[in-house]
């Protein structure tokens, strides 16, 4: 049995807010130096959501370009001036600040989230206007406190403030006394993560044409940890997000792995399918606060707007085989293993030319590449170079070096094979898996037979571990035939006769 890609969904929230009150950059250096010239200048640099919208990069997340189109666009992308300005693309949408409070407040299902009654009057039309959100959702926004209320919270009660336009609309109080694992401070995290995630499995099951009540399990792997002071990292936020989404008939459980995680997690939700275990699975992600703003210091100093004021979300429905949606090909499978070197040609050996290998394929048996594509708009004035350029190159050298490339084709390989990165800076989420959405339009129209995802990971980070981690999966066009397809007029022939030869053949040793 084969697990097909029925859709995917990718969806952006524009919080400038966030990132001067919750961005790590922000919050460390209020700590640190809460004079510093950075904080005064900060909120110079804010882009209204007009400016957010239209800027191609974010376009392209929600498909409304593709990377090729996007390519072709000169740099630096914050300096060219977008046409588009849709909210709405054919993988998701930018959803506003002001819908996202309030979405924020549906998911909160222990009477954190507190919004000025105000606020939610203003903005609550807004929000049931929007293409994913049914009565549901609606029915679960609450019709807010006094101003004087949410002030209080705030100033004390260890509230976390939620913030429109410069001015403190809400708060997220903290669910225990002393439990920091239940703080104010991680609660905002966490429902800003699940509010996110939300987004993106809406658009991504909308996008799939399926019925809510057809998702059997969800998979989250965004980089949060939910949990209290026994069991920090628990979970879960898939099921909580299942809950607000409206998925009745599904379970599911979180997987974590850094920036690996999304790719680690679709072969694991293939896997389910093609087990049998489960008809239809969807991998989700939701966005992370603390990256806000993460190099807002870098393009502070360089005059530039803050590009890291969206919170990415994603979601993938993978499906039983339906003979027409292109398939994870579970048998060219990479991974980073405990025996593998960091360095950078032994990590690209193991996740892109051992599957190939193994499978008597060659470099240039797939049609497309997608590995770190982060931003390099976002990165570059931070020193961050091009990590999508980067990996391509690597991968081009290392199959010179295997004899599968000439030297000259390390020029053209990244242009013909790779592409270039146009996700927000949110970790997990630019890791392979936003090319999937344009994978498998493109596989679906002919315009390629197949596409390799390959996820990294800096294990490290967590400080259990100095290893690195890493694994790839392939997507490929369907044969069309289907798990169902008959078995023809000759075949059974052939097994009759196969079948009487070998009862002859015993007979006679009788």
């Amino acid at each position: 049995m084969k697990a097909v890609i029925k859709g995917a969904g990718y969806s952006l929230v524009h919080t400038p807010d966030m990132v001067i009150h919750n961005g790590t950059t922000q919050t460390t250096e209020r700590i640190v130096n809460p004079e510093s010239e950075y904080l005064k200048e900060l909120p110079k640099h804010i882009r209204t959501f007009e400016q957010a919208v239209a800027y191609y990069p974010n376009q392209a997340y929600i498909g409304n370009i593709s990377p090729d189109e996007l390519a072709a666009i000169p740099m630096p992308w914050n300096e060219q001036e977008c046409p588009l300005t849709n909210r709405y693309g054919k993988f998701g949408q930018i959803m506003p600040q002001e819908e996202f409070l309030l979405l924020m407040q549906a998911c909160d299902v222990f009477d954190l989230v507190e919004l000025d009654a105000e606020f939610v009057a203003a903005h609550k039309d807004a929000l049931a206007a929007n293409e994913i959100i049914d009565e549901s959702i609606m029915a679960r926004v609450k019709d807010g406190v006094p101003a004087d209320k949410v002030k209080e919270l705030v100033e004390n009660e260890h509230a976390e403030g939620l913030y429109h336009n410069g001015k403190l609309v809400g708060a997220v109080k903290r669910a225990h006394d002393i439990d920091t694992n239940l703080s104010a401070h991680v609660m905002h995290e966490n429902i800003v993560s699940k509010a996110s995630n939300v987004v993106g499995i809406l658009g991504a099951i909308k996008n799939a044409g399926i019925a809510k009540e057809d998702v059997e399990y969800v998979i989250d792997c965004s980089e949060e940890a939910c949990g209290d002071m026994n069991q920090r990292g628990g979970g879960n936020f898939a099921k909580s997000v299942a809950e607000i989404a409206g998925l009745v008939n599904a379970s599911g459980a979180d997987i974590r792995g850094f920036c690996a995680a999304p790719a680690h997690t679709m072969i694991e939700a293939a896997s389910l399918v093609a087990a049998g275990a489960y008809k239809t699975v969807v991998v989700t992600a939701g966005g992370c606060t603390a990256k806000l703003g993460m190099n807002g210091k870098d393009h502070v100093k360089k005059d530039l707007p803050i590009l890291e004021d969206m919170l990415g979300a994603f979601a993938v429905v993978l499906s039983e085989d339906d003979g027409v949606n292109p398939y994870v090909n579970l048998d060219i499978l990479g991974r980073h293993t405990v025996g593998t070197s960091s360095g950078p040609q032994d990590v690209t050996t193991a996740l892109v030319f051992k599957p190939l290998e193994k499978n008597g394929m060659k470099v240039t048996d797939i049609d497309k590449y997608a590995g770190e594509l982060h931003n390099s708009d976002i990165l570059k004035p931070a020193g961050g170079g091009d990590p999508a350029l980067q990996f391509f190159k690597v991968v081009a050298a290392t199959a010179v070096k295997r004899g599968e490339l000439e030297k000259a084709d390390i020029a053209t390989f990244p242009a013909k094979y790779g592409m270039v990165g146009w996700a927000p800076t949110q970790g997990h989420i630019p890791s392979g898996v936003p090319c999937i959405g344009f994978a498998r339009e493109d596989i679906l129209a002919g315009k390629i037979k197949n596409t390799m995802v390959i996820g990294k990971g800096s294990l490290f980070l967590g400080r259990m571990t100095n290893l690195f981690d890493g694994v790839s999966f392939v997507i490929q066009a369907n044969d069309g035939q289907g798990d169902n397809k008959g078995v023809s007029e000759e075949e059974v022939k052939g097994l009759i006769a196969k079948a009487l030869k070998e009862f002859a053949a015993g007979l006679l040793a009788e």
